[in-house]
């Protein structure tokens, strides 16, 4: 009799298990790591205060049915660094950029980029394409014509 309490017992615990696994899997996909944005006035605005952790941030702009994948982060010096999650080597693969420290690194070809240096110096090749954007105080704004110019990464 207590043979079959333990495995009853072992079997509700597996039972748990997997639904505590299938639910944060759920959740996981549900969420994403994009944050939608839209154009006002002809431009995305972004507070400077959600980048200073340091993270990149990533963000879809849809244009047309096209969905548009870029990311900001702030940079050690405090500067703010804007790219297309995508690069001209690879944007074919469609696996965009994750931060890894203090860089970027291609989830393709597995280059690192480091985050300091992203801009328009840093352009072709595996780099996240450039995104220019304008800062303004606490916020950080990126042209809407600008993200339609990397519509091609997509």
């Amino acid at each position: 009799m207590a043979k079959v309490c333990k495995k009853k017992v072992l079997w509700a615990g597996v039972l748990v298990v997997a639904m505590l696994v299938g639910t944060a899997t759920v959740f996981a996909f549900s969420f994403g790591k994009y944050e939608k944005v839209k154009a006002s006035g002809g431009a995305v605005t972004i507070a400077v205060s959600k980048l200073s952790d340091g993270k990149a941030h990533f963000y879809k702009y849809e244009d047309g049915g096209n969905e548009i994948a870029f990311f900001a982060v702030k940079a050690a010096d405090g500067s703010i660094k804007t790219a297309f999650d995508a690069c001209d080597a690879c944007y074919k693969s469609k696996k965009g950029y994750e931060q890894q420290g203090d860089k970027m690194n291609c989830k393709n070809c597995n280059q690192k980029f480091a985050v300091n240096r992203l801009g328009p110096n840093a352009s072709g090749g595996c780099n996240p394409g450039y995104l220019p954007h304008q800062q303004s105080g606490n916020i950080i704004s990126i042209k809407a014509d600008d993200l339609k110019g990397g519509a091609r990464y997509f």
